[in-house]
C-alpha cells in the first residue's frame, strides 16, 4: 500500500489554497467557520453520480477485503478522492506540507480501517472526508501543542530552569543547544509539520518511540524513520558553541 501511495501519480496535485482567513489559536474557533461540521451524507452524495457513489463504495469494501484486489481497488479510491482530502486538509492546516502529510496519514487509515465502513450510515466519501477531518484537527492539534512547548521552553531559558530530570539524555542535549543556538530553533521550522510534531512528542514530552505510535495511530515504522531523517537535518545544529 506504501509503494502505492509513493508513486507520482497517486500523490494529490496541488490545488489553489483557499484565501479565507486565518485559523485561529483555539481548534474550537473552526466551528464558526464551518470547518468543524462534519460531511454531510446528503451532500456528498449530491457532488456524485450515483455510480459514481456506488463504485466508491465498492472500492472501500474492497479495500477492506484486503485480498489480491485490495490494492487495485485502494489506488482507485486514492487517485479519486486524494484531491478532495487534501483540498479539506489544507483549508484546516493551511500548510502544503502539513496538508500533504495528512493525507497521507488519512489514507494510511483507510487502508487499516476500511472494514469500519457502513454503507447504512453514509456514502464511502462522506466517511473519508470525516476521517479526514479528524486526522487534519489532531495534526493542528498537534501543532498547536509543539508550539506551546516551544514558548515553554524559551520561558524557561528565560528564567534559568534546567530541563525536566526525567527527560532523556537526547532531550537534554537538544535543549542544551537550543540555549546557544537560535538557528536550532530556525532549523526545527524548517521541517515538515508531522515530523516536527514527532519530535515535539519525543524530545519535549519525553515519549517514546511506541508511545508516540500510540498516540498518533501512525505505524511505529513510519515515527522512527520521520524522527530519524528529522534528527539527521538537525544534527548540525546540536553542537554546542564554538
Amino acid at each position: 500500500m506504501t509503494a502505492l501511495m509513493a508513486c507520482e501519480g497517486l500523490r494529490p496535485q496541488p490545488r489553489p489554497l483557499c484565501r479565507g482567513p486565518l485559523l485561529m489559536d483555539d481548534p474550537a474557533g473552526l466551528s464558526a467557520s464551518g470547518l468543524a461540521a462534519e460531511p454531510q451524507a446528503a451532500s456528498a452524495q449530491a457532488r456524485l453520480r450515483p455510480a459514481d457513489s456506488a463504485q466508491l463504495q465498492a472500492w472501500l469494501i474492497a479495500v477492506a477485503e484486503q485480498d489480491a484486489a485490495a490494492e487495485a481497488a485502494f489506488a482507485q479510491l486514492y487517485r479519486c478522492l486524494a484531491p478532495r482530502v487534501h483540498a479539506l486538509t489544507l483549508r484546516i492546516l493551511r500548510d502544503a506540507a502539513a496538508a500533504e502529510e495528512a493525507v497521507e496519514d488519512c489514507f494510511w487509515q483507510i487502508w487499516r480501517q476500511a472494514a469500519r465502513f457502513d454503507p447504512a450510515r453514509g456514502p464511502a466519501e462522506a466517511w473519508v472526508l470525516t476521517l479526514a477531518r479528524s486526522r487534519a484537527l489532531d495534526a493542528y492539534r498537534a501543532n498547536q501543542r509543539a508550539r506551546a512547548d516551544v514558548l515553554s521552553l524559551e520561558a524557561l531559558q528565560d528564567c534559568g530552569q534546567a530541563p525536566p530530570d526525567e527527560v532523556e539524555r537526547d532531550t537534554a542535549t537538544l535543549l542544551d543547544a537550543a540555549r546557544h543556538h537560535a538557528a536550532l530553533h530556525q532549523a526545527l521550522l524548517q521541517l515538515a509539520a508531522l515530523p516536527r510534531q514527532l519530535l515535539a512528542l519525543a524530545f519535549f514530552r519525553g515519549l517514546t518511540h511506541d508511545e508516540i505510535a500510540l498516540q498518533t495511530g501512525l505505524p511505529l515504522g513510519t515515527v522512527k524513520s520521520h524522527i530519524k531523517r528529522a534528527l539527521t537535518a538537525l544534527k548540525p545544529h546540536l553542537r554546542g558553541p564554538e
